[in-house]
């Protein structure tokens, strides 16, 4: 008898998460939306040129930017969060007796994550065209940037999250422990301010990680290249961004496979 095989187990495990998802009308509400919200709060505050004479406001800066923080969300806090439950309810133990391995189970959360980052960054986008202008690349190699990006993104970011939900002792301390380190990355790596206003050394810290290198790559999309002068390195830096992001897929399945645990610390 020939055992179902890693990707199709966890490709069935993410479409079966998709869809609890879209039954939950809180998670439809408030995981998928967030981004739009926070950017629309932004975008009117800030609703000036990036500089002077110029075209581009920063309501367009943060609405290209603010796709790094709906992926980093969704892949990072929810999902922490939400494996934190399954382990607390005991679903990570029941999963434990099926076909259902650790590698199929991170694919599932993959997939549902591709999903949900799809739906919010097509919301976002509409927010922005529809409220702050913001003009949509016609350029297909952009698109296919913003392919690759999304992918990388998706897969590190939730790798990440399954390996810092062991962080977390209960479900109840989940939200604590995983809310923080995001919330600092907003600041620092150039999402919720503006990157040419941050001291160079918070920068430099934040390049280890790859939410700077997202909201980067994010806005090499939608921006004109005249704003690459901006970015610490005066360019957009695709080739460095892929690696970074690349590198951190590798690191986050490592530490996945290290501190995974299918049931909770007694």
């Amino acid at each position: 008898m020939t055992m179902p095989s890693t990707l199709r187990v966890g490709t069935s495990r993410g479409l079966i998460e998709i869809l609890q998802t879209l039954r939950t009308r809180e998670s439809l509400i408030f995981t998928f939306a967030f981004p739009a919200v926070l950017c629309i709060l932004l975008g009117y505050i800030f609703d000036t040129p990036v500089m002077e004479g110029a075209d581009t406001t920063h309501s367009q800066v943060f609405a290209a930017g603010m796709i790094a923080y709906g992926v980093l969300s969704t892949a990072f806090i929810s999902v922490g969060v939400g494996i934190a439950v399954d382990r607390s309810d005991g679903t990570l133990l029941r999963l434990r007796g099926t076909p259902a391995t650790a590698g199929a189970y991170f694919l599932g959360k993959i997939v549902l994550v591709l999903f949900a980052a799809l739906f919010e960054t097509a919301l976002l986008l509409a927010v922005a065209v529809g409220l702050f202008h913001l003009r949509l690349p016609s350029d297909p190699g952009r698109w296919l940037t913003f392919a690759w990006l999304l992918v990388l993104s998706v897969v590190a970011c939730t790798l990440l999250g399954i390996a810092a939900s062991s962080l977390a002792r209960s479900a109840r301390s989940a939200p604590a422990v995983l809310n923080l380190p995001v919330l600092i990355l907003q600041f620092t790596s150039g999402i919720f301010v503006h990157i040419a206003a941050l001291p160079s050394a918070m920068v430099n810290v934040s390049a280890l990680f790859p939410v700077k290198w997202m909201g980067q790559g994010f806005r090499s999309v939608f921006l004109p290249d005249a704003l690459a002068a901006q970015e610490v390195a005066g360019a957009w830096e695709p080739g460095r961004t892929a690696l970074v992001l690349g590198a951190w897929c590798l690191i986050g399945l490592a530490l996945s496979l290290a501190t995974f645990r299918w049931t909770d610390r007694r």
